[in-house]
């Protein structure tokens, strides 16, 4: 019950609304330099820049609750842009650039945002050159709880110089979005809406690169979502030792990808509805594994309409 009412929730967020980050996002010019910031109390924290220079462990990292971090630029690090330890914790309006660890050949996770489960909302960020992935939730698989990510630019290209231990023109990073989950207890919430996810192609770090890459122990709902220029847009994985995900995909629109939605290991519950293709499309959906005998339904799959339009006005109201 718990489940479809989180899904039934998300359909009357069907406004018409534009793709991607809106406006200006990042820190103000003028704005204070510091080479990291710890979070231990309820506030907001704003307007600041946050230079790494490729040291290790969490650029930002956020043990209260009740936190909101805004217009800042969080950059340059071998570790994770943001940490999230606390609960109810807002994200928004922040340019997160330039994670990276390892080397292209060696690949070592840095993430844009990652952390424990809970009440956390990601809005109007753009997310970067991460080595390992935008957001990842979540590494140690120690916590459950709801992930909202919305209005957000999340993507990775060829870099234009050499930069910490890559080269120009090498493109970092596995994923847009990862999930990690206890095999147990409650299955973790994730809804992302209205983001723009680009870029996740090869050659990369890793095979199989993914806008989304959906598993485990999870509940899951895109809606209002474009893919563009990646190897695979939605990864979505049935049952393993850790469990499977669940996903509902509506309203979004795939362009030149080599795969629409890879669907793997008999995956229990799969929902895709209205979803739109365009230019230049290997394989629109993909059954690796197995297919379940139930749980499986696709219906109003169809020519998505020019993206350049798509992403200024946004899905059309229903």
């Amino acid at each position: 019950m718990k489940q479809a009412l989180f899904f039934l929730l998300t359909l009357a967020f069907h406004a018409q609304a534009q793709i991607g980050v809106q406006g200006t996002v990042g820190a103000p010019a003028g704005a204070k330099v510091v080479n990291r910031l710890e979070i231990t109390k309820p506030g907001v924290y704003e307007n600041l820049i946050i230079d790494g220079n490729f040291a290790r462990g969490n650029l930002v990292k956020i043990t209260a609750d009740n936190v909101t971090v805004r217009n800042c630029e969080i950059r340059h690090s071998a570790g994770n842009g943001i940490g999230i330890f606390g609960n109810k914790v807002v994200i928004e309006n922040c340019r997160i650039h330039h994670l990276l660890n390892g080397t292209f050949e060696d690949q070592q996770d840095a993430h844009g945002i990652s952390g424990r489960w809970g009440d956390t909302i990601i809005r109007n960020c753009d997310i970067s050159f991460p080595s390992g992935d935008c957001i990842q939730f979540d590494p140690d698989r120690k916590s459950t709880g709801k992930v909202v990510i919305e209005q957000c630019t999340l993507w990775t290209a060829p870099l234009d110089k050499d930069m910490a231990g890559f080269k120009a023109g090498q493109r970092p990073g596995e994923n847009a979005m990862d999930t990690k989950t206890m095999p147990d207890g409650p299955r973790c919430q994730l809804l992302i809406r209205n983001c723009h996810l680009h870029g996740w192609n090869q050659p990369a770090q890793i095979d199989n690169v993914a806008a989304l890459n959906l598993k485990e122990n999870v509940d899951v709902e895109v809606s209002g979502c474009v893919f563009q220029n990646n190897e695979i847009a939605l990864r979505v994985r049935g049952p393993g030792k850790r469990g499977g995900a669940h996903v509902i995909a509506n309203d979004c629109a795939i362009y030149d990808t080599l795969t629409g939605v890879r669907a793997e290991d008999k995956i229990e519950l799969l929902k895709l509805t209205n979803l739109g293709f365009g230019g230049d499309i290997g394989k629109r959906v993909q059954f690796v594994g197995g297919k379940s005998g139930s749980g499986i339904e696709i219906s109003g799959e169809h020519d998505a309409p020019a993206v350049d339009g798509l992403l200024k006005k946004g899905f059309p109201e229903r």
